[in-house]
């Protein structure tokens, strides 16, 4: 049997228990380079560990999934942070799951404002990198070293990840 999931919009409050949202409607900012930039400082906590760990910055070129999406596995990091930038003003989905005594909780899905990246916390659950509608490219922030960093866990049965009520993929 599958349960639905709505995704709502990604709020600083709604998702502060997995990690943090990455944009411009913050209080850390600031101007630099003489008054012709604004600097938005501190946005996120890059967190990494583990032997011989180094912070890495990569871009992903994302392809769009089918919605209602179905979700039947997620993953999480052990040793470092994720962070997800997108590189155009164009939402993204965002899937966490609290983490239970058996593995990863109920799903919870976000629809993320134009421009909005997030950064999961380390060992938070979280889906896959999901675009919505057309191709996508992220800037990434994460852990490098030895060690596996990946843990994955699949559902027993699949979750229905839909998008708010008339928003268009």
């Amino acid at each position: 049997m599958t349960s639905a999931i709505i995704a709502r919009p990604l709020t600083r409050n709604s998702f502060a228990a997995f990690g943090d949202v990455i944009d411009t409607d913050c209080d850390t900012h600031y101007p630099i380079n003489a008054g012709k930039c604004e600097r938005y400082h501190d946005l996120a906590k890059v967190e990494v560990t583990g032997p011989n760990c180094r912070v890495l910055i990569s871009i992903f070129c994302g392809t769009p999934y089918a919605f209602p999406l179905q979700l039947s596995m997620v993953e999480r990091h052990p040793f470092g942070s994720q962070a997800f930038m997108p590189l155009s003003p164009r939402p993204f989905l965002v899937v966490v799951c609290p983490d239970e005594p058996d593995g990863p909780g109920v799903p919870q899905a976000f629809v993320t404002a134009p421009g909005q990246g997030v950064n999961y916390h380390r060992n938070v659950w979280h889906g896959v990198l999901t675009p919505i509608g057309e191709p996508q490219n992220f800037v990434v922030v994460d852990r490098g070293g030895d060690g596996s960093n990946l843990e994955e866990f699949y559902f027993s049965h699949p979750y229905e990840i839909q998008l708010p009520e008339g928003f268009a993929a």
